[in-house]
């Protein structure tokens, strides 16, 4: 399973989002490092709209959003950027 279809899949369980998409811009940072070829899944943006970030302020968004992903940061996600919403908040995509 791909790094990204095991992002989607814990989001999907653990927030149950009216909207999500997840979305691979590895390409855009290759060479950055040595070790970052653009190949890989290293870099992913996670777009998400759920009832359960009610209530949360943005900092609180991204840290629930990253302890659930830890699992992935720590099996070398490089990079994760987060736009996280609660139902009836403006986003822009």
């Amino acid at each position: 399973m791909s790094v990204r279809s095991r992002i989607e899949s814990i989001l999907a369980s653990q927030l149950a989002p009216v909207r999500l998409e997840v979305i691979d811009e590895s390409h855009h940072h290759a060479g950055h490092q040595p070790d970052i070829t653009g190949t890989g899944e290293t870099h992913m943006r996670v777009r998400v709209v759920s009832e359960k970030l009610e209530g949360l302020g943005r900092l609180q968004r991204h840290r629930l959003i990253n302890e659930l992903l830890k699992p992935e940061l720590d099996a070398g996600l490089h990079a994760l950027a987060i736009e996280a919403t609660a139902p009836g908040e403006p986003t822009r995509w």
